[in-house]
């Protein structure tokens, strides 16, 4: 299955929930998920299954001042 993964074209297997392709790609909590323009609760992320053509971005906070 094709996705969008912060701008990057990926192939996933079509079966991976929105949090194992977030945890395969190597992302940290804590984070915000946002599939198609949309925010996913961290609790609905192992629930979550994108499909074909689907643009997931992941935004970790910055600290600093």
């Amino acid at each position: 299955m094709k996705l969008i993964y912060n701008g990057e074209d990926i192939q996933v297997d079509a079966h991976l929930s929105l949090q194992q392709i977030i945890v395969n790609k190597g992302a940290k909590p804590p984070f915000a998920v946002a599939l198609n323009g949309q925010f996913v609760p961290a609790g609905l992320l192992p629930e979550t299954q994108p499909e074909n053509g689907d643009s997931i971005e992941v935004l970790s906070p910055i600290q600093g001042g």
